[in-house]
């Protein structure tokens, strides 16, 4: 019979001492191979199999190269969370000071771009190697809430022995990924890191409201650029025949004429000035406006409909599908939500209802009203390639999945029963 797991409320329970004991004993015991007095929590037992497999040793010493400081400065000011780390973050510096804690900001490779707080805790973080410039995903530093909130794309708090790495276990950290929400691409995490006997459950709490100022703060100012492209754009539409459209660089709507508008348009990574062929327009004609496009739709079709997709969940983090014909072909970042549905319909190729998709993704089949919100959403940037009654990929499109080289790490973040299911199958 399996342990039943641990959980954050009742450690936080416990007293400090037992608590450390516990967590120690638990450690020890899955790094043996033994039965622990409690299953780790389930977002922990997850990392540490990851780190086994990566060959990852318990006894390694943490700390990586530093980056130089050239390096770090191009990373600081190419990052979209310059725009919002001092305004956001900033405020909450002296709540981690006075709790001996320090704020930590990584971007989505792990390295620390940024920290902040206690100068008696940053003099013990250095002990570590937990400053900016250096490394912290779980290749490198092994299970921490920096890397391990980077590979589970949540909100993450790890404490004392539940560090894979011995040398951490007298810390007790708690993360939150931050998110862009013009493309829904992770930036980075938020981090709260200090001492083990500083630990309190509501630190993660903590993190992550201030990963979701930052998403908020971030928001706000695509708003505004989007207003400032619609006041630019706006008589050039007036002046125009036919159907185009004025988007940002990120493909968000600014303003349309001749057709109905959208939210956003899916765009390619590289997008240039001339011919591209989008799948929910067809063949546009791309021309610069400051901040964006301005796509005008051409009236004749494309040479030949879209034949092949290529679905590549290979990468941990990062998701993609590539849709190619006669015309050109396409490729957009996906969204988890959007990874998890695709993959579904990519291995019923008969297709599955609204009903069979929330059991598959949610566990509930209920939960329809979900399902065709986002297949709506999905369907409007490939409309080419996909159909519904039921949700399908056309019969003569050619779907290719490429998974990971390990079937554990097919969308590590998703707990959706399908992609479960597929974690144990080829």
């Amino acid at each position: 019979m399996k342990n039943t797991p641990l959980d954050l409320s009742r450690l936080a329970a416990m007293d400090g001492r037992h608590a450390t004991r516990l967590l120690q004993r638990i450690r020890e015991a899955a790094l043996a191979g033994d039965r622990p007095p409690m299953a780790p929590r389930p977002v922990i037992e997850a990392s540490w199999q990851r780190m086994r497999r990566l060959g990852v040793s318990p006894d390694r010493q943490t700390g990586s190269v530093v980056m130089t400081t050239e390096e770090l400065e191009y990373r600081r000011r190419t990052s979209a969370l310059t725009e919002v780390v001092r305004g956001v973050c900033d405020r909450l510096t002296g709540v981690v000071d006075t709790a001996l804690q320090i704020l930590v900001v990584s971007d989505e490779q792990g390295r620390i771009l940024w920290r902040a707080g206690s100068s008696k805790v940053m003099r013990q973080a250095d002990d570590i190697r937990l400053e900016e410039g250096a490394a912290w995903s779980e290749q490198v530093t092994g299970t921490n809430a920096i890397g391990t909130a980077l590979a589970a794309r949540a909100p993450v708090q790890v404490h004392s022995a539940e560090h894979f790495v011995r040398t951490l276990t007298r810390w007790t950290c708690a993360a939150a990924p931050v998110h862009d929400p013009r493309d829904g691409r992770l930036l980075g995490v938020v981090d709260v890191s200090g001492p083990a006997t500083g630990f309190h459950p509501t630190t993660l709490a903590l993190v992550t409201a201030i990963a979701r100022l930052a998403e908020n703060e971030l928001r706000e100012r695509h708003l505004r650029a989007v207003e400032r492209l619609r006041s630019i754009v706006s008589p050039i539409l007036c002046r125009m025949g036919g159907r185009a459209v004025a988007v940002d660089t990120h493909g968000w709507t600014a303003a349309v004429t001749g057709m109905a508008p959208v939210d956003r348009l899916p765009l390619p990574k590289s997008v240039r000035p001339g011919r591209l062929w989008l799948p929910a327009l067809g063949m546009c004609t791309v021309e610069p406006l400051p901040g964006g496009w301005l796509l005008t739709v051409e009236e004749e079709p494309p040479p030949d409909a879209p034949s092949k997709v290529v679905l590549d969940l290979s990468r941990p983090r990062s998701w993609s599908v590539t849709v190619s014909g006669a015309a050109g072909s396409w490729a957009q970042e996906l969204t988890p939500r959007h990874a998890e549905l695709l993959y579904v319909l990519a291995v019923h190729r008969a297709g599955r209802s609204a009903a069979q998709l929330a059991a598959d993704v949610f566990g509930d089949p209920t939960r329809t009203v979900t399902v065709r919100a986002e297949m709506s959403r999905v369907r409007r940037h490939l409309a080419g390639v996909l159909a519904h009654r039921p949700y399908r990929f056309k019969e003569e499109v050619e779907v290719t999945v490429v998974r990971p080289e390990h079937p554990t790490d097919l969308l590590p973040h998703s707990t959706a029963p399908a992609v479960t299911e597929g974690r144990t199958t080829r």
